[in-house]
């Protein structure tokens, strides 16, 4: 899985650079927010990609670390520090479910969209709760299937069909468990639907043509409540549908 995570994400690492969900999505204002930073603490941003959340975060704390597995993000991460001259993140490459800490080094940790490739996600919160401080906190902002299985089966199906690094869009009720197992108590802040354009969707992964046409498919002739509720629809002929996403807030106990 390591692997492929690599091989799949460092082919399409620059995309990511201008992507409007990761780079400009309001959600990642919102995430700052809920830091709830008073300007010393130091944070871990998991799956940090090229950066995004690690710049957002960086000039309310005292400092930030994002770690990724994919080199070719890390080094793409680096550079745009250094042309924007943010001096206070350092990027270095690791598995999130293996930190490369000491127990208790971060006051706050980060996930924004990457938590649906962590293969050992029980693991990665474990990891949070040892490397976090006593009340520490976790704001994960991540894609997720609805609790209804026939819902979840569909857009996992999808999911894995764009992108063959995807594991799993966890149901909140997964994540609040794992939290919970892991000492945390956690607070959903929010859902919402994030409309994707299917044809910007597929070319941001450099889908296979093949998989493409399975997907347009899918989504076309999916039953009519799956539809509903994933928001399938043609506009000015172009295929756009949801993704469901959450922000949860995990609390470490002391």
């Amino acid at each position: 899985m390591d692997q492929q995570i690599q091989s799949q994400f460092g082919a399409v690492a620059r995309n990511y650079i201008h992507s409007p969900v990761h780079a400009y999505g309001p959600d990642l204002a919102e995430l700052v927010e809920a830091i709830g930073a008073r300007g010393d603490e130091v944070v871990l941003d998991l799956g940090t990609g090229v950066g995004h959340t690690a710049f957002a975060v960086a000039p309310r704390v005292r400092a930030v670390v994002g770690i990724d597995l994919t080199s070719e993000m890390i080094e793409i991460a680096r550079e745009q520090a250094a042309e924007r001259k943010i001096v206070n993140v350092r990027f270095l490459r690791g598995d999130v479910s293996e930190l490369p800490f000491p127990d208790a080094s971060f006051d706050v940790a980060t996930s924004r969209y990457s938590a649906h490739h962590y293969h050992q996600p029980r693991q990665v919160v474990r990891e949070l709760a040892r490397v976090l401080r006593p009340g520490g906190r976790f704001v994960l902002v991540d894609t997720i299937s609805p609790e209804e299985p026939s819902f979840d089966t569909f857009i996992n199906a999808v999911e894995l069909l764009r992108d063959r690094s995807h594991v799993r869009d966890y149901r909140v009720s997964e994540w609040q468990a794992m939290l919970s197992q892991a000492g945390f108590s956690s607070e959903v802040l929010k859902r919402w639907d994030l409309r994707q354009n299917f044809d910007d969707w597929v070319k941001r992964m450099r889908t296979p043509e093949v998989a493409v046409t399975m997907l347009r498919s899918l989504l076309l002739e999916a039953p009519e409540e799956i539809r509903r509720i994933f928001g399938v629809e043609i506009e000015e002929g172009k295929l756009f549908f949801f993704l469901k996403r959450a922000m949860i807030v995990g609390q470490r106990g002391g």
